[in-house]
């Protein structure tokens, strides 16, 4: 389980698996952090974020975009994450953590954002499957 880089025409795709939905999330935010940086250095805090949405899809998308957002503010490039994933009420969240390196201790590529283009988010029989696409 874990994730892998498609090319995908001018942007990046990431493919992921998981043994759980919050396992997935996770994997498509490393995945994301992999197509900006080849390599992390040690160090950096962690960081919590939680975001909520009505639906599935639109978790995964605010969650990523979130983390493109906190690069952008605070100057980190959001590695080792880690997501839990709930549904209350007909409300989806993810509680998350990240581990905030700094963009000035890494060579990072910019990537502009997150997509609907081809999004996938599946159920299947080893686990959870997520196909996120990116505008680089």
């Amino acid at each position: 389980m874990g994730y892998e880089l498609r090319e995908h025409t001018a942007d990046v795709a990431v493919e992921a698996a998981g043994e759980t939905l919050g396992a997935v999330f996770a994997a498509v935010a490393d995945g994301m952090a992999a197509a900006m940086c080849e390599t992390v250095p040690d160090g950096g805090d962690r960081v919590d974020v939680s975001v909520t949405a009505e639906g599935r899809e639109a978790l995964l998308f605010d969650y990523l975009d979130r983390l493109i957002y906190e690069r952008d503010v605070r100057s980190v490039l959001p590695v080792d994450n880690d997501a839990s994933v709930d549904r209350t009420d007909g409300t989806w969240r993810v509680d998350a953590s990240y581990r905030a390196v700094p963009l000035a201790d890494v060579t990072a590529r910019d990537l502009k954002a997150v997509t609907y283009s081809e999004m996938d988010i599946s159920r299947r029989d080893d686990g959870w499957h997520a196909y996120v696409v990116f505008d680089v």
